[in-house]
C-alpha cells in the first residue's frame, strides 16, 4: 500500500484551490450561482432582473440580465455594505469598441480596469490596460477576448496582497508591502489611492462608452483560508508609455494643486 507523503498532500491540496478558481467543475449559468460557489460562501449582488441593493442616477439599466448604461449620471453603486477587507469577486464583461470602464473595490483610486485594450489609448500601456490594477500594477498578458464577447473576471484579495484574474488566468499576483514594488504603490499614491485603504463600496465606472456586467459575485475570505500564492511577472510598460504616464500624473497633481488652492 502507497502512503502519500505531507508534501504530496499539501501539493494536491493547492492543485485543488487552483482549479476551484480557474476550472469550472459545471457550467455557469448567468446570474445564478453554483453549487459549488454555494458551498465556497458566494453571494449574487445583482439578481439579473433589476438594479435592487444598487444606487445611481437613472443612467444604468437591465436588459436581458445585464448590467448596462446609457445617458449621463455617473457610476453605478452597491450600497447594502461596503466590501469586506478580505474578499473575493467574480464577474463577467464586455465593451464596446474602444470603450473603457472599471470596478473600483476600495477607496480612492483602487480599481480593476474595463477596457478595449485594441482602440482605447490606455490599450497602449499594460498599466492602464484590461485587468490592471489601473495606473499601479499591469497585467502579465493581455487576456481579454475579442470587443463584444464575454469575460470573466476575478478580484482576491486577502491581507496586503491582491490578486486579478482574467479568462481562468491569474494576470496579478502581488504584496504591495514587498520593497520590489515600492515604486508601484507609490505610483498610485501620487495619483490617489492608497493600498492599506478598506472599506468602501464597490461601483461600476460609468466612463460614457458602452458596457456590461453580469454574474456579479461576492465572498468573504474566511481568516483561516491560506492564499495560494504563485510567481506572476507583470507585463514590460515601454519607455514611451512610462514618459506618457507622467505626463498625465503631472497633469493630475497640478489639478489637485489647484483644487486646493481654491479651498
Amino acid at each position: 500500500m502507497n502512503v502519500l507523503q505531507p508534501r504530496t498532500i499539501l501539493a494536491c491540496l493547492c492543485v485543488l484551490q487552483i482549479c476551484s478558481w480557474g476550472c469550472a467543475a459545471e457550467p455557469a449559468i448567468p446570474n445564478q450561482l453554483t453549487k459549488q460557489e454555494q458551498q465556497q460562501g458566494f453571494e449574487l449582488l445583482f439578481n439579473g432582473k433589476d438594479l435592487k441593493g444598487w444606487e445611481q442616477s437613472g443612467n444604468w439599466q437591465v436588459q436581458d440580465g445585464v448590467i448596462t448604461r446609457s445617458g449621463k449620471g455617473g457610476s453605478l453603486t452597491y450600497g447594502k455594505q461596503p466590501l469586506p477587507d478580505d474578499f473575493e469577486l467574480m464577474f463577467e464583461w464586455k465593451v464596446g469598441a474602444g470603450s473603457n470602464s472599471g470596478i473600483y473595490y476600495r477607496p480612492g483610486q483602487y480599481e480593476y480596469q474595463i477596457l478595449d485594450n485594441q482602440k482605447h489609448a490606455d490599450g497602449k500601456n499594460p498599466r492602464t490596460s484590461a485587468a490592471s490594477l489601473y495606473f499601479c500594477m499591469p497585467p502579465s498578458e493581455d487576456a481579454t477576448r475579442p470587443v463584444g464577447e464575454w469575460n470573466q473576471g476575478r478580484i482576491y484579495c486577502k491581507g496586503t496582497v491582491i490578486q486579478h484574474w482574467l479568462n481562468g488566468k491569474k494576470v496579478i499576483d502581488f504584496d504591495y508591502t514587498d520593497p520590489r514594488y515600492a515604486w508601484h504603490v507609490a505610483l498610485l499614491a501620487n495619483r490617489g489611492g492608497r493600498l492599506s485603504d478598506r472599506g468602501a463600496p464597490l461601483f461600476l465606472q460609468d466612463h460614457g462608452d458602452p458596457v456590461w456586467y453580469r454574474s456579479l459575485k461576492l465572498r468573504t475570505i474566511p481568516q483561516e483560508e491560506d492564499v495560494v500564492r504563485t510567481p506572476v511577472k507583470p507585463a514590460h510598460v515601454t519607455d514611451e508609455a512610462m514618459a506618457a504616464e507622467q505626463r498625465k500624473l503631472q497633469r493630475i497633481m497640478e489639478s489637485r494643486a489647484r483644487q486646493q488652492q481654491k479651498k
